[in-house]
């Protein structure tokens, strides 16, 4: 008679669980990526070559964002 609270059964759950959030995750982060290249081009931005954007980005989340926003308003 198995247990009520096999362990197996429930990493059997948790692996489910973690493949449903992970398609879940990847589907808000195409949504994400619409959104964000919506607000690109609205600003005009669809010329910045990727490889640049990428690097413009990159550099912002190491500064942080604060610091990023109040150097460009320096400038």
């Amino acid at each position: 008679m198995p247990r009520k609270n096999n362990p197996i059964d429930a990493l059997k759950r948790l692996r489910e669980q973690r493949d449903e959030l992970a398609a879940r995750e990847a589907k808000l982060r195409d949504e994400a990526a619409i959104v964000l290249g919506h607000i690109l081009i609205e600003c005009g931005g669809e010329t910045i070559e990727p490889a640049q954007l990428r690097q413009i980005v990159r550099a912002s989340m190491a500064l942080g964002l604060e610091e990023t926003l109040k150097r460009l308003a320096a400038a």
